[in-house]
C-alpha cells in the first residue's frame, strides 16, 4: 500500500478541494490516461485496486504511470467516543484530487486493451473519471 516513508507532522487538518486542477491535467508520459472529472479524496487502497485491474486488463504489457501519491493522513475517532479528548488516529492516507488531475497513464499497448483496461479501473473510485488520449497537435 502506498503510503509516505516520513510525514513532517502526523496529523493534517483536512483543507477545501476549491477549483481545477493545476498540474498534472495533460497525459505526459503515456498515450491514454485516466482523469478526474469532480474534487475527491483517493485512498491509497483505491490506487492499488485500480492499479491491480489496470495491470490485470494490460496481461503484463506495456508500462503503466500512477500520477498521483497518497500523503495526506486521514484521522479517525473509534466509534462510541465521547466528544473532546482531542483528535482521533491515522487510519490510512488519501491523495486529494481535483476535477482535471491525470491519475493513471499507460502505454505502449493497443488502443482497445488500454482503453478497456482503464475502463475497469474506474470503477474502483469514489469520483467520476473519464479515459483521455494523448493529444497529437504536433504531428
Amino acid at each position: 500500500m502506498l503510503m509516505p516513508k516520513r510525514v513532517k507532522w502526523r496529523k493534517q487538518m483536512r483543507g477545501r478541494m476549491r477549483g481545477k486542477a493545476l498540474r498534472g491535467a495533460e497525459v505526459s508520459f503515456g498515450e491514454y490516461g485516466l482523469q478526474a472529472l469532480e474534487p475527491g479524496w483517493i485512498t491509497a487502497r483505491q490506487i492499488e485496486a485500480a492499479r491491480r485491474t489496470i495491470v490485470r486488463g494490460m496481461k503484463r504489457r506495456g508500462k503503466i504511470w500512477i500520477r498521483i501519491f497518497p500523503a495526506k493522513p486521514y484521522t479517525h475517532k473509534p466509534p462510541e467516543t465521547r466528544m473532546g479528548s482531542g483528535k482521533g488516529n491515522v487510519e490510512y492516507y488519501v491523495a486529494v484530487v481535483r476535477p482535471g488531475r491525470i491519475m493513471f497513464e499507460v502505454g505502449g499497448l493497443p488502443e482497445e486493451i488500454a482503453l478497456a483496461a482503464l475502463e475497469s479501473a474506474r470503477y474502483k473510485f469514489s469520483i467520476k473519471t473519464k479515459v483521455v488520449a494523448r493529444e497529437q497537435a504536433g504531428e
